[in-house]
């Protein structure tokens, strides 16, 4: 199995590849077909090397002639094979390949024809990436009967009804156990929805030569442990806790210390060298009780903050802070402290009422802080997770990381997307971490746009770590931390 790429294409980039592939570099379009199909097939027969009778259901464009090639060598493996075909091919590739499986003993015949409940596998080759609204007539059928079916379903290049450069689902879209993507990897498959429809991704770059990616650029790139690697900070054997930053984490309103008090030993667990949080001073002595190695500073207005945060290396603010009158004086203040900063939480909120942050802020909302960043409804947010980050990221000045499946990260500019983590994050605690992780890294000295590319990738590693030793039912945010260090521990020097 090929590792997946880091570069991330939307449709008109694929198109640019295949274009390029074919036009300039020699390769005939049907032939890059029929490595598609082959490739598709071997993934099948891999992971389901018990089926006897598959069911392949094929569109008009080449993303149904992709199918028909599977169809084509199922058959020819001895299987039994169903091929529903939902119109006359619109290509001469697509026109070709149907024939491939006619030649094989394989007719197409329409879906009511097809016995879905006797099939062991089911091929979606219906809609391929170029869609970008709702299936509708008999595309929409079809992926309604392959949604209805028990057998697994092997997606082609992308499940059909997914935006593949979205990761939205605008309307009915096949939900498959796995998905065999070609050439370039689809940005829509590592964010939004896509992770949840795709299932398991494997990657076939068909043979096309590296001169082919070198002239289309990518719209993201997947963040992975190299990247991560050459970013992180490394600690001179010489150094001192002055050296590695000091970070204030600002929150901790009431009823929510705990928040403050995740973000703060965050920090601590990320390798910043001094972490103070600052809070109302009622509650500084239970963060202390609870990690005396995180220094508490009573700020009981933005005054007193000033004078906390002078000198310092990163600001943290968010966790817990509320939208009372004692949040906006701080908030107020941390905005003009002229120190790297990182909002989160009731800071978006409040930032979403008027304030702008200074330029670099990272600003970190999940969909429903993102909705009132830029005065739209949630639903918008998730229809495009990608523009909509960076929307906020220019709206705002700084860096935006988008939280969720697929976590995206932006300065406006270029574009990451996270696709570790797993659903046990879903509990609270967890971007209160992420608030903690990203402060300690901007306080270390690096940019934002790293500290939250690292960031964001440390957290959801972490929490993949603790799921797969203790399963992801009942996470905490807290038991992240352990990790962490063994996650930075290749980086102490």
């Amino acid at each position: 199995m090929i590792e997946l790429p880091t570069a991330l294409y939307d449709a008109a980039g694929v198109r640019a590849l295949d274009d390029l592939a074919i036009r300039v570099h020699g390769i005939d379009g049907y032939e890059l077909m029929n490595r598609a199909g082959a490739a598709a097939w071997d993934a099948a027969r891999r992971l389901w090397p018990d089926a006897r009778r598959i069911v392949v259901v094929c569109g008009k464009g080449n993303n149904g002639g992709d199918g028909y090639v599977v169809a084509a060598l199922a058959a020819r493996d001895g299987l039994s094979v169903e091929l529903a075909a939902l119109g006359e091919p619109r290509s001469d590739e697509s026109a070709r390949a149907r024939l491939f499986a006619a030649g094989q003993g394989v007719d197409a015949v329409s879906i009511d024809a097809v016995d879905f409940a006797a099939a062991d596998l089911v091929v979606d080759a219906v809609l391929g990436t170029g869609l970008a609204r709702a299936p509708a007539d008999a595309a929409a059928v079809a992926i309604e009967r392959i949604n209805t079916c028990a057998a697994p379903v092997l997606a082609l290049d992308i499940p059909s009804g997914l935006d593949s450069d979205t990761g939205c689902a605008p309307g009915v879209a096949v939900k498959a156990r796995a998905t065999c993507t070609f050439i370039g990897l689809k940005l829509g498959l590592v964010t939004g929805t896509g992770p949840e429809l795709a299932g398991e991704v494997i990657y076939d770059g068909l043979g096309v030569p590296a001169a082919v990616f070198d002239e289309v650029p990518c719209a993201a790139s997947r963040i992975d442990s190299c990247l991560v690697e050459g970013w992180l900070p490394r600690r001179s054997r010489c150094t001192h806790k002055g050296e590695q930053g000091h970070v204030v984490l600002v929150g901790g309103n009431d009823g929510m210390t705990g928040a403050l008090r995740i973000a703060a030993e965050a920090a601590a667990r990320s390798g910043a060298g001094l972490v103070t949080a600052a809070t109302r001073s009622r509650h500084a002595m239970f963060i202390n009780i609870a990690r005396p190695e995180i220094m508490v500073s009573g700020a009981d207005d933005g005054d007193a903050l000033a004078r906390i945060v002078e000198g310092r290396n990163a600001i943290g603010i968010g966790p817990g802070l509320g939208r009372d009158e004692w949040a906006a004086s701080l908030l107020d203040r941390a905005l003009v402290a002229g120190v790297p900063m990182v909002a989160d939480a009731d800071a978006l909120n409040l930032l979403a009422g008027g304030r702008m942050p200074p330029p670099g802020t990272v600003l970190t909302p999940h969909p429903g802080e993102a909705a009132r960043l830029l005065g739209v409804a949630t639903a918008e947010i998730s229809r495009n997770r990608p523009g909509s980050a960076r929307a906020i990221a220019r709206r705002y000045g700084g860096v935006c990381v988008l939280k969720g499946c697929g976590t995206v990260v932006t300065d406006g500019h270029a574009l990451y997307v996270c696709d570790r983590g797993n659903p046990g994050m879903a509990t609270g605690g967890m971007g209160d971490c992420l608030t903690g992780i990203i402060a300690a890294l901007l306080g270390q000295g690096l940019t934002p746009l790293r500290a939250a590319v690292c960031g964001s990738w440390l957290h959801a590693a972490a929490a993949d770590l603790e799921a797969a030793a203790h399963g992801m039912a009942g996470m905490l945010a807290t038991d992240l931390l352990p990790h962490l260090r063994t996650l930075l521990g290749p980086h102490d020097g």
